[in-house]
């Protein structure tokens, strides 16, 4: 891609893109187009993966996720169109207004406008749930949604990697852990993870709840030792302005951003609209055949992944 789109949600600072190219190995044009064509050509010889025309802008965002890595680049589009075939539930969902009414009241998932100066995205997840609203389904609803912004950022934005704000100030911990299926939560972890390549710098946790800790305890369990090594507490907002740029935080979290309201507004809004729902139907498509796959294959890539397959069928 020659630029990036403007975008009111996702801005870019100046030069951001030739910057990240440059920190992934990219500041030669010709090497990261070279790249993108070994990816156009490896995806044609893929009998098992349906959809063959990824755009070249996809492509290149897959590669800056992968540090570069055409070989890590491949085994991502591969994961990634394997888990919409063998976990559809989660990608089901095209429009997050109409179909996700219930936990866009409950949870705002928001990423803020301003990148860090490392050219990372921090993305705000807040629960506002003093009814207990929580439930077996709009826990579902949650990841649904983020599948949805995912594949709006994975289109959209062009960034280092992301830190994530979990706000459970208002969040009772233990009837969240009491009605959450640790299974969906290490496959949803996994499609963001592994099927996105979401390249997550640090979790912060900001809550006084003592109950925090069993929390942390048990998702310790269900993830990598890489993420859980970054997963961190922080009982106030002034110890939050430590470790996040003031500055580009919302006004209700002492920085200078339209408010968290307003910004989840306009994401609901942007997540709801008609490219938005088309592009979300056109994705869906980017799945696989496994009649076509060379089992042995299909072993070695993925039985050894968190939420391993080898206890799923196709819902």
């Amino acid at each position: 891609m020659e630029s990036i789109p403007e975008n009111h949600l996702l801005k870019l600072p100046s030069g951001a893109m030739e910057k990240i190219r440059k920190i992934h190995n990219f500041e030669k044009i010709e090497r990261l187009q070279q790249a993108i064509t070994i990816l156009e050509d490896w995806i044609k010889k893929q009998d098992h993966i349906i959809k063959k025309d990824f755009s070249k802008d996809y492509l290149e965002r897959t590669l800056i996720t992968c540090k570069g890595s055409v070989e890590k680049a491949k085994k991502q589009i591969d994961r990634s169109c394997t888990m919409r075939t063998l976990m559809p539930k989660y990608f089901s969902k095209t429009n997050a207004k109409l179909e996700l009414s219930k936990i866009i009241e409950i949870s705002w998932a928001i990423p803020l406008p301003i990148l860090t100066e490392d050219y990372y995205r921090v993305l705000i997840v807040k629960f506002n749930n003093d009814d207990n609203g929580l439930t077996t389904e709009t826990i579902m609803q949650y990841y649904q949604y983020h599948i949805i912004l995912s594949e709006y950022i994975k289109a959209h934005d062009y960034v280092n990697g992301f830190i994530v704000l979990y706000d459970m100030g208002r969040l009772n911990i233990l009837d969240l852990m009491s009605k959450w299926n640790p299974v969906h939560l290490q496959q949803f972890t996994s499609i963001i993870i592994e099927g996105f390549g979401a390249r997550l710098k640090s979790f912060h946790i900001l809550t006084n709840s003592k109950a925090v800790e069993l929390l942390i305890n048990t998702v310790k369990h269900l993830v990598s030792e890489k993420i859980s090594n970054r997963i961190y507490v922080q009982p106030t907002l002034k110890d939050l302005h430590k470790v996040v740029p003031k500055e580009i935080l919302p006004v209700d979290y002492g920085g200078n951003e339209r408010s968290s309201e307003k910004l989840h507004a306009e994401w609901v809004e942007e997540l709801s609209s008609e490219e938005h729902v088309e592009y979300m139907k056109m994705m869906q498509k980017a799945c696989t055949d496994e009649t076509r796959r060379h089992a042995g294959k299909f072993n070695e890539e993925y039985m050894g992944m968190p939420g391993s397959f080898r206890s799923l069928c196709v819902d």
